[in-house]
């Protein structure tokens, strides 16, 4: 990723593999922010641009303020809003839970044989459990990987951002990674805050645990790869994270760096 601050713009670089799903993103959020959706907006030209190997986007830059980033309570109040919107016209992808993290494991330099083995066993632990849910908040359009980290200031608004893992699944995914965030500090006040915006409790609900199990083994995958480029900080809140899980030590904290 990188700013062009004189043109107020940021480019994103990815795999021209992901180009589809690229084309996705883009052609949601132009349909969001037509729909008055506070959505990060695309700049207004043909892309993605695709050179080689690569596949580049073009993006309006929202410059942050150094006093704070938006409240969980801005996120549930977003995806309150975006969750009552009509269908997309976008063709989106059913949601997979834990699709891409098999080919990550199976890939990896850096795992040892008994991590590969047991992360393995508790994916598909997981998508047995996640299997026999009941969802009552139904299915439909989902951000996919809505986080208050994925929220940016742009002036008086809130904008919700990265919505490469856009999807058509359970509701409940948009509200779950919200609560996952205990693992770095989230309050009960925030969370609570969270609630309130959306309407909805989602702690009263039974699936909510594996919904949070689910989103503790995706973030795994970022930092396999990273660690098999060599990222000894990656490599180290890798270990630290496997452990964590492997030990059931749910009141453990993580890093995001």
């Amino acid at each position: 990723m990188f700013l062009l601050a004189e043109d107020g713009v940021v480019v994103r670089v990815s795999p021209s593999s992901q180009r589809r799903r690229l084309e996705t993103a883009l052609s949601l959020t132009r349909w969001l922010v037509s729909h008055d959706f506070p959505a990060t907006e695309p700049l207004s030209l043909p892309q993605p641009f695709t050179h080689g190997p690569y596949a580049v986007t073009f993006w309006r830059h929202y410059p942050q303020p150094e006093d704070g980033a938006p409240s969980a309570g801005h996120l549930g109040a977003l995806l309150r809003a975006l969750h009552e919107l009509p269908p997309p016209p976008t063709r989106l992808p059913r949601y997979q839970p834990l699709a891409s993290l098999k080919n990550t494991v199976d890939s990896s330099s850096y795992l040892q044989p008994v991590e590969r083995a047991w992360l393995t066993a508790r994916r598909e632990e997981l998508l047995e459990a996640y299997g026999g849910l009941d969802f009552p908040l139904g299915h439909g359009f989902i951000h996919g990987d809505a986080y208050p980290g994925n929220t940016l200031w742009a002036r008086q608004v809130v904008r919700l951002g990265d919505w490469d893992e856009a999807a058509f699944g359970p509701r409940e995914i948009d509200l779950a990674n919200t609560f996952q965030g205990v693992r770095f500090g989230r309050t009960s006040e925030e969370l609570d805050k969270f609630t309130h915006q959306y309407g909805y409790d989602i702690r009263s609900w039974p699936g909510l645990r594996v919904l949070c199990e689910i989103r503790d083994l995706h973030t795994l995958g970022s930092y396999i790869r990273r660690a098999d480029r060599g990222d000894t900080a990656a490599a180290q809140q890798l270990q630290h994270r496997i452990e964590t899980l492997r030990s059931h030590d749910d009141r453990a904290r993580w890093s995001a760096a």
